[in-house]
């Protein structure tokens, strides 16, 4: 058994309600000038994912590594540093976010998509204002995801992102991936709020630390859930973007909690150690 996985199991085991399972994926980072292992390379997937796609499949048990060749999601290219943010030539190639524009568009093979640089100048969540109707997602009548471009500018200021981009990769994986005993950087939880707020309390069990959380509506799963806990080293929590509910179809019900492996360690130790203070199972709704 992975170390992961012993984590996982010790941390459900602690909370004490038979059958409950909380979706969870592993992410690891390859740098530029990182090796990756043959283990990971094979799950290199020949089509695009964006990257909430690549999560959520990767709790369901198949791992994607996603790079600059086949990441289906421009945003989250730039946020993972595979591109630089101001690249004004697109990437090229099939991409599913850009492919939804390309459908709504009506231009055909005229159709040509956004580049990192678009994204980064507010064009492309301000579509409406920056008169782009070409990079709307939802037909004539889309307004964008911001009402102008210096307010699209505004929320990405504050939108977490490995740039300079440094990187070579991003590894999606499950705690049953045992093909090597890989360490992630970081780990994403797929919760309910019942499970947060049993988590958060084994957490602050050892440390006393509360949980500050810092969220958006858009690049939730690559920014808000992934890079952030990996730059701030801490847990961060935030409810699903657009893309993660519409083209990787997250629950209704489901938040997510993304924290760096260490903290995990010291969850699942608070959650040894409190489960008596804590009584999990009489929570309405946890054994559901």
């Amino acid at each position: 058994m992975s170390a992961l996985n012993d984590l996982y199991t010790r941390m459900i085991d602690a909370m004490g309600v038979d059958g409950l399972e909380i979706p969870l994926t592993a992410v690891k980072f390859y740098k530029q000038e990182d090796e990756i292992p043959d283990a990971v390379l094979k799950n290199k997937p020949n089509l695009s994912l964006t990257s909430c796609q690549a999560s959520k499949q990767a709790s369901l048990g198949d791992a994607a590594l996603l790079t600059e060749e086949n990441i289906g999601c421009i945003a989250a290219a730039i946020t993972f540093g595979l591109v630089d943010k101001d690249q004004a030539e697109p990437m090229g190639g099939p991409r599913v976010y850009t492919d939804v524009m390309k459908g709504q568009s009506g231009l055909g093979d005229d159709f040509t998509p956004p580049s990192p640089k678009d994204f980064t100048d507010g064009k492309v969540y301000a579509c409406k204002s920056a008169g782009r109707p070409d990079f709307a997602l939802f037909g004539d009548d889309d307004v964008g995801r911001f009402k102008d471009v210096e307010t699209a500018k505004k929320a990405m200021k504050d939108m977490m992102a490995i740039q300079p981009p440094t990187m070579k990769a991003v590894f999606f994986y499950s705690k049953d991936f045992e093909e090597m005993d890989l360490m992630p950087d970081v780990v994403v939880l797929n919760v309910r709020s019942v499970e947060m707020t049993r988590i958060i309390q084994a957490y602050q069990f050892n440390t006393g630390k509360r949980v500050n959380a810092s969220m958006g509506g858009l690049r939730v799963v690559n920014s808000d859930l992934i890079v952030r806990p990996f730059l701030t080293r801490e847990i961060n929590l935030a409810p699903y973007c657009l893309g993660a509910r519409l083209l990787a179809e997250y629950q209704a019900d489901r938040l997510g909690m993304g924290m760096p492996f260490s903290i995990l360690e010291e969850v699942v130790q608070g959650m040894e150690d409190s489960k008596t203070g804590f009584p999990f199972h009489a929570y309405p709704g946890a054994a559901d």
